[in-house]
């Protein structure tokens, strides 16, 4: 049925039909700027959008209400703008940023999120607000006021659950139904506050890493996505990928590292001062590792990736790791390809001549001729065995290092 007005309503509806052109513009403008203004402070929301009242919604509110309004200037809600967040806190900052590039009329506008002590439901903020009029403006025709809603996105969803159920319409709930909407409104706004308490803890708690990270006291802290990442901002692998590159005069090309903190993990690092050691310790074997593939090439361009993947290779080698560990490496960083064990082929037949291997084999037979001593002379002690007999199975080298006290 067609609502019907009173000639005063009718009047009201006749000058939002002379203002409508103005009110798409003014929506659009207001959103731009407040979307802006969020971008230029790195504050990310869930939504921001923006709606003009059409003239079926004005005519029901006009025919319920429209007595109280003595011109379509004192309806502020003609234009309107909804801001969601994920967080309570992010709502105060929305609230600051549109104090800021808004006029808002505080005698108008709400904070519905200040209720009772023993009521629980809808929670949001509402401004009523205007653009900033230039110096110029035409001081005798007032500008439209549009309302800005701030709410959480959990507010939101009790929201609109509130407004499909009815649960504020004219048909009275019955109490037991009233008690379990007013139950479960109370848990969503412990589950909000809580969502954001924790929030808050987390931001306190990267600050502190980041802290730590740019103060370089890294043995304290535990290797993450999240501290790697802010690791990675140091550009730590920068030296060595400058070595490498300087091979073929290379170009060296951005990518992403954070692949590799899988690898990372599954050599047993459990720091960002672990991290920094590998690098340390193995940063020189593998630039010989690199020079070693790279020399017989014309390649003339290097992913930022390869210092990292190098000195993974060197560590699984200089760990005893063959054939298989090599390409587990490869599987871990590429993807699992038949093609990754011809490439842990090639590096372990490469890696034969080099410096750090013959040093890793020196150790393996320093390690066993000692293992060996340390049996004999047990043996000589147990009188089980004397020093020429020693001499005459094994050399005498084996027998003076048994005969040193």
């Amino acid at each position: 049925m067609k609502e019907s007005l009173d000639p005063h309503g009718e009047a009201l509806l006749q000058q939002y039909r002379e203002l409508h052109p103005l009110l798409e513009p003014l929506a659009k403008e207001a959103y731009d700027l407040l979307r802006r203004a969020l971008r230029e402070q790195g504050i990310y929301v869930t939504a921001i959008e923006y709606r003009v009242k059409t003239e079926k919604s004005l005519t029901g509110k006009l025919e319920l209400k429209g007595a109280k309004y003595k011109s379509i200037y004192d309806i502020t809600d003609l234009v309107g703008l909804r801001v969601i967040t994920f967080y309570t806190d992010e709502v105060d900052k929305v609230a600051a940023i549109a104090k800021r590039i808004f006029d808002i009329d505080w005698e108008e506008s709400v904070d519905k999120r200040k209720h009772q002590l023993d009521v629980f439901g809808y929670n949001s903020l509402h401004y009523i607000c205007r653009l900033k009029q230039p110096a110029s403006a035409d001081t005798n025709r007032p500008a439209p006021r549009f309302e800005l809603q701030m709410r959480t996105a959990l507010q939101h969803v009790w929201s609109t659950i509130e407004h499909d159920t009815g649960y504020k319409g004219d048909v009275k709930i019955p109490g037991e139904y009233l008690r379990q909407f007013n139950r479960l409104a109370g848990m969503l706004e412990l589950v909000d506050n809580e969502f954001s308490h924790l929030h808050i803890i987390l931001t306190d708690y990267r600050r502190q890493i980041q802290s730590l990270v740019k103060s370089g006291q890294l043995n304290e802290v535990p290797l993450s996505a999240t501290t790697f990442r802010n690791y990675l901002e140091m550009h730590p692998f920068d030296r060595l990928n400058n070595r490498i590159a300087a091979v073929n005069q290379a170009e060296i090309y951005p990518t992403s590292l954070m692949s590799y903190l899988p690898v990372l993990e599954s050599l047993g690092m459990e720091t960002l001062g672990d991290v920094q050691h590998f690098i340390d310790e193995n940063s020189d074997d593998a630039h010989q590792l690199a020079l070693s593939q790279l020399a017989i090439t014309d390649l003339d361009i290097l992913s930022s990736s390869a210092a990292l993947q190098y000195l993974c290779l060197v560590y699984v080698l200089k760990h005893n790791g063959g054939r298989e560990a090599l390409k587990s490496i490869y599987d871990a960083i590429n993807g699992e390809y038949d093609s990754n064990g011809m490439l842990a082929d090639v590096i372990l037949e490469q890696a034969k001549t080099l410096p750090f291997m013959h040093s890793k084999k020196k150790t393996q037979e320093t390690v066993q001729k000692l293992t060996a001593t340390t049996v004999l002379r047990n043996a000589m002690k147990n009188a089980s065995i004397s020093i020429d007999d020693i001499r005459k199975e094994f050399g005498d080298q084996v027998a003076d290092l048994v005969a040193e006290k």
